[in-house]
């Protein structure tokens, strides 16, 4: 049984949260989501960060979850030859006016789970400098590497789709 200092703790609640509300949001996008590749792609990372509230949830009750290889699951990803435009064409845009709606509606769902990515990185990576435990930082370094990767995949999707511009 691992025990944590106040600190600890109180970054593994923080980490807890941000998780459950990760599993939340994305479930909730994957539904709403227009493009079938974008809800597969929602539909992919809830599955990973719900292994990762799975796995806090473990260290805040003081066990240390055994490790597996599911942090590189995400890494392959179906690739897309269709223009956007001519795959949003292809299925109804569900309450979507038209197509040029349906795309700005997976555009904002994008960039915000692309934001929440970088802040629920930037969580791990405080987080990873807090804890005394090697074991544990390495555990929480692992994760925080799963979410750069979800949010590699969500910038991937936008660049491909003329979502995202550099500035």
């Amino acid at each position: 049984m691992m025990t944590w200092t106040q600190k600890e703790a109180s970054l593994l609640k923080d980490l807890k949260g941000q998780e459950q509300l990760c599993v939340d949001k994305y479930g909730k996008y994957a539904n709403e989501a227009c493009d079938p590749e974008l809800k597969d792609i929602f539909r992919q990372i809830q599955q990973t960060e719900q292994s990762h509230l799975q796995t806090v949830t473990s260290l805040l009750n003081g066990q240390m979850p055994q490790q597996n290889g599911q942090q590189n699951q995400n890494s392959q990803q179906k690739q897309q030859n269709q223009q956007n435009l001519q795959r949003y064409a292809e299925f109804p845009p569900q309450g979507a006016a038209d197509v040029q709606q349906a795309m700005q509606h997976d555009k904002f769902l994008a960039e915000d789970a692309l934001c929440t990515e970088k802040e629920v990185s930037g969580a791990y990576n405080v987080s990873i400098f807090e804890f005394r435990d090697p074991q544990v930082r390495q555990l929480l370094h692992q994760i925080q590497g799963a979410e750069q990767q979800h949010g590699e995949m969500l910038y991937q999707y936008m660049a491909r789709n003329g979502m995202y511009q550099a500035q």
